[in-house]
């Protein structure tokens, strides 16, 4: 699984949820779905800086170009959570979920689920080829 090496701005998350959502996509359908005033110009400058930092890839076969999330969402965030648990959290995990459900009200939906992940954190994993502890 390759792992993105440039992280994504405030601006760049926005256009790859749209990404995320729509799949590969225009220029222009991307601004539409995002219905900002920045517009299309804003967009594809953006898109331009995001293909050349790996974020996105530019199908030029046709005419107009279809630009495609390098990576799924699942990657991105992941790789976001590990570079604020090293910078901010110390590389605890436990720190961090602490102050994600202390910053914000959790539903019961939310909290029966963290419990189903943490009942299951303790079984053996299957084998996929990585370490304990996640790496490789």
């Amino acid at each position: 699984m390759k792992v993105p090496r440039r992280k994504p701005t405030d601006a760049e998350l926005g256009i790859l949820s749209v990404l995320w959502s729509l799949g590969p996509s225009t220029v222009r359908q991307i601004a539409e779905h995002m219905d900002r005033e920045a517009g299309y110009t804003t967009i594809l400058k953006l898109l331009q800086i995001m293909t050349e930092k790996g974020l996105v890839v530019r199908d030029e076969a046709a005419r107009t170009h279809i630009y495609t999330a390098a990576y799924t969402q699942d990657q991105t965030q992941r790789q976001l959570v590990t570079d604020l648990l090293e910078r901010a959290f110390d590389g605890s995990a436990a720190k961090l979920v602490l102050q994600a459900l202390a910053a914000s009200r959790t539903s019961p939906e939310e909290l029966a689920e963290i419990r189903k992940l943490l009942r299951g954190a303790g079984a053996p994993a299957a084998n996929d080829g990585t370490k304990p502890g996640g790496s490789q």
